[in-house]
């Protein structure tokens, strides 16, 4: 129909496919624009889905090496790694085909192809059959994400330096694999390859691991890493690094000024992702960006143009699959007239390790920061009676809330399943439920979850399974 709104979007991951999918079933003109064969973006492609796939393995030959303290041994695991990227392909493949079909259902113009603005109501795409077309448009929405960080001082040109996508292509399992950055990326593909046998080692120009997370629930996952890395340098920096044979010889300078030299199989760089915004034609366009790189946008998502919308990585931290997809329906709800703004009070963040790591809504280190009252109530998992079955006790359950109303405003968790565990409370905190309504919402026993319920317990000192009096 003529009065259709005629919408594009730039950029065919979890946040532009979700607002494409959406803007469909509200009966827009949908064109969705993106190099890939099929949606799906760097998350189903190159990041959250492949990683995943490996990390499933590695959580099972942890498992089986787990199980000699149960009196059951399996043996050394067979790998082979064509078998194992083959598995890893097959699930990206599955996932990313069945977005193309869902695209299709949904009678989406899917454009193969780079696209840049000539104005604030035309676009330029390159097609990757190198046609060359210029396509009109109402509004669009550029999702098109954000791109692996270098240092650029040390980025040489070595098939032995990883970054976070040539890793997941597992191009040989290394004896040693140092992870430059104490982010989650790093951690958790250092720790597949520490699972397929690589001795690894991690260097983080911080004081600590997971910045952004409390100390108290990422200390967990320290001592884990601790006695299953080689080394673990933290408030280091790597100052050179040169290609040898067989390797990379890597100059880590400490917090005192003194330098090590290092040989390591592989180098895998990850500090991180950064918005990238050049060959977007923004110029074009009256879209005003930060000076970090990040787009402008207001809460409907939309930019300084009134055309033109903006989500995901490239509209600001934090940069999760999740937050992209949210905004995306928001930025199309906008588009539609309804009246929408994207306020969440909050975005929960994962960290797939052993053990994972999951908080949401407000940290303790944020709260003293910014001086906000508040009291905290953990569950050490070493009273858990479903982790003791796991013979999992490395984890806590831990609530922030606010003393005055009693309402919970964050919450963080460490242990195994902790990223399936960590939506209960952000329901919780997005409903506005107190420590009451945790408290008294029946959970099943013995299940991890119920360590959310223990921990509401403890906050009025009245626990079952874990004494500690109240205040």
């Amino acid at each position: 129909m003529s009065d259709k709104i005629k919408l594009t979007v730039i950029g065919g991951g979890p946040g532009g496919y979700a607002a494409a999918f959406l803007a469909a079933d509200l009966g827009m003109d949908v064109t969705l624009v993106d190099l890939e064969k099929n949606p799906g973006g760097v998350c189903l492609y190159r990041g959250c889905i492949p990683s995943k796939a490996l990390l499933h393995v590695a959580n099972l030959i942890n498992e089986a090496e787990h199980a000699k303290e149960w009196g059951i041994e399996f043996g050394k695991p067979k790998i082979d790694i064509d078998r194992l990227r083959s598995f890893k392909n097959k699930v990206v493949d599955k996932l990313t085909g069945g977005m193309g079909m869902i695209a299709k259902q949904r009678k989406i113009n899917y454009i193969q192809g780079r696209a840049s603005f000539i104005n604030s109501s035309k676009l330029k795409i390159e097609k990757t059959d190198g046609e060359s077309i210029e396509h009109n448009f109402e509004k669009a929405i550029i999702a098109t994400g954000s791109v692996i960080a270098t240092i650029p001082s040390i980025n040489i040109q070595s098939k032995r330096l990883l970054n976070s996508t040539s890793a997941l292509d597992l191009p040989e399992i290394p004896k040693s694999l140092l992870v430059v950055g104490g982010g989650y990326i790093g951690l958790e593909l250092g720790s597949v390859y520490k699972a397929l046998g690589t001795k690894v080692s991690v260097v983080e120009m911080l004081p600590g691991l997971l910045p952004g997370a409390d100390r108290d629930i990422v200390n967990f996952l320290v001592r884990k890493i601790k006695d299953t890395y080689e080394h673990v340098m933290t408030n280091s920096k790597v100052v050179d690094m040169k290609e040898v044979k067989n390797g990379i010889s890597v100059k880590i300078q400490d917090e005192k000024g003194n330098t090590s030299e290092k040989t390591y199989d592989y180098v895998l760089m990850s500090i991180g992702r950064k918005p990238e915004t050049r060959g977007l034609g923004l110029e074009n366009t009256k879209v005003s960006t930060t000076d970090r790189g990040w787009i402008k946008v207001n809460k409907q998502l939309q930019t300084t143009d009134p055309n033109i919308y903006a989500i995901g990585d490239i509209a600001g931290e934090p940069m999760l699959a999740h937050k992209a997809s949210h905004e995306g329906r928001t930025a199309v709800e906008a588009i539609a007239g309804h009246k929408v703004a994207f306020e969440p009070l909050a975005i929960p963040a994962v960290v797939f390790t052993d053990p994972e790591v999951a908080w949401a809504g407000l940290t303790e280190e944020q709260a003293k920061k910014e001086g906000i009252k508040y009291e905290v109530a953990k569950f050490p998992w070493a009273a858990s009676g479903r982790a003791i079955t796991l013979d999992r006790n490395d984890g806590v359950t831990k609530l922030i809330i606010d003393p005055d109303t009693q309402r919970l405003i964050g919450i963080g968790i460490c242990g195994p399943n902790a990223g399936d565990l960590i939506s209960e409370g952000v329901l919780a905190i997005e409903m506005g439920a107190n420590v009451t309504d945790l408290k008294l919402t029946i959970h099943p026993h013995p299940t991890l979850s119920e360590t959310i319920m223990d921990a509401a317990e403890v906050f009025f000192g009245q626990s079952s399974h874990y004494y500690k009096p109240k205040k």
